[in-house]
């Protein structure tokens, strides 16, 4: 029986373990597990060429979880095992990978999966295509798109795409965007910039809701028009950043947050902006 004598005792529970919920670290909505940081290498591809063991060593410094690779593996370039130790001596992991369609012909298709595979990476994603604007190139894209992720599946892994501003043009009384997403299945993952997002003058949260569950990664940055006043660095605008990254874990099924530095402010290096913006997200990620 339950005595009035425990009720103080009973809300002194409840009251901590609200506390915790509010302190922990958001997780997906399709899974326990908290969502990751990880971050885009081209943000800091020049310093990976000077040194890259260095410089993955510093990334890991800033608290990130994973790695998104973009084509320079430094040292590891033929021998991904190697570079995946690499990572997990660091506590890394490869999160994901941006890759061209000439690594994805019929020649390389089987090669770059396994490179990848070998690696940890099980999803990667075209960064770029121009029939992702083109009337008559879209839909080849999006074919050639499904084809390629039927195929990946087949080994646990997956191929989707990414997109820039041009994505979001006018198409068929929506975007291209819209075809893209609407002419390719649902198990093929869509990496939402958001950075391009909002320098296409669109709003995030409705395509986030649109195509709910497939964002499996997202690219978080700032992305600035010339004299608009926006500080490159993560955070520091007005954008409202928790109620986005609060849709792409529980509305979009995000496992992983991938920062993105491709501006960097006068007298900053670009491993100091990256610095910069990661721990504005943490901040961020702290506070919901």
């Amino acid at each position: 029986m339950f005595k009035a004598s425990y009720l103080p005792f009973f809300k002194a529970i409840v009251s901590l373990l609200a506390i915790l919920a509010l302190h922990s670290f958001p997780a997906s909505a399709t899974t326990s597990e908290p969502v990751k940081v990880s971050v885009q290498l081209w943000s800091v591809k020049d310093a990976l060429k000077a040194d890259f063991d260095a410089t993955i060593t510093a990334l890991a410094e800033m608290g990130f979880q994973g790695l998104e690779f973009a084509g320079d593996f430094g040292p590891y370039k033929n021998n991904p095992r190697a570079l995946k130790n690499k990572l997990a001596s660091l506590d890394l992991v490869a999160s994901s990978a941006h890759i061209g369609f000439d690594a994805l012909t019929d020649n390389h298709l089987m090669e770059t999966l396994l490179f990848y595979k070998t690696l940890g990476v099980t999803t990667l994603f075209v960064p770029w295509d121009e029939r992702a604007w083109d009337p008559k190139g879209v839909m080849q894209l999006s074919k050639q798109l499904t084809e390629l992720n039927n195929i990946a599946q087949k080994y646990e892994m997956n191929i989707g795409f990414h997109n820039h501003n041009r994505e979001f043009e006018s198409f068929n009384n929506a975007t291209y965007w819209d075809a893209i997403a609407t002419n390719t299945p649902m198990s093929l993952p869509l990496q939402l910039d958001i950075g391009w997002v909002h320098y296409a003058g669109k709003e995030p949260l409705y395509f986030i809701k649109k195509y709910a569950g497939r964002t499996y990664a997202t690219h978080l940055k700032v992305r600035t028009h010339e004299n608009d006043g926006l500080s490159p660095i993560f955070g520091e605008n007005n954008y409202p950043w928790q109620k986005i990254i609060h849709a792409l874990i529980i509305d979009g099924g995000t496992k992983w947050l991938v920062l993105e530095q491709e501006e960097y402010p006068d007298g900053l290096t670009p491993l100091q902006s990256v610095a910069k913006s990661k721990a504005n997200l943490d901040k961020i990620l702290r506070s919901m």
